[in-house]
């Protein structure tokens, strides 16, 4: 199963919050007590996303966090890097694959197909859309599209 980890999925909720009052700088701790992530986590999901260039940090006793661009500006991929890596499916997906099998292998192109579909949706939709701001519908492939990339194989009945 594809799924994201708990920490980016917890990392999204934060950049969500973030984004619903951009006009102040939040701390570690109402982080915390608004998401209801312990504020162990949040610290460390915050000092991953500064260093990722998400949030931008204010030190002093009215200091805190906050978005370090838009929230258009900012994709689902864009996170998603920053706390797992490059989306890749497969070792021939990656960036920088070293598939041992790569050169007699008949379904790696499938994968990479694929792939660059799921990084593409990624890219399209914005961490506004992720914390219900912009209610306009993603530009996504629609459903004949993705049955283009994904031909089910056919089980004689």
């Amino acid at each position: 199963m594809l799924r994201i980890g708990k920490l980016t999925d917890y990392a999204t909720v934060i950049l969500a919050t973030l984004a619903a009052d951009r006009s102040r700088l939040q701390n570690a701790g109402s982080l915390a007590e608004r998401t209801h992530i312990a504020a162990p986590t949040v610290s460390k999901l915050l000092k991953q996303m500064q260093r990722a260039g998400l949030v931008v940090s204010t030190r002093g006793t009215h200091g805190g966090y906050q978005l370090a661009r838009d929230p258009e500006a900012i994709s689902a991929a864009t996170i998603l890097d920053a706390l797992e890596g490059p989306v890749a499916l497969t070792e021939c997906s990656s960036a920088n694959s070293h598939c041992g099998i790569e050169h007699t292998c008949s379904v790696g192109r499938a994968w990479q197909r694929l792939n660059v579909a799921i990084r593409r949706s990624l890219n399209e939709i914005s961490l506004a859309q992720l914390a219900g701001m912009d209610n306009r519908a993603p530009n996504m492939p629609i459903e004949h599209e993705l049955k283009q990339l994904i031909r089910p194989s056919k089980v004689p009945a």
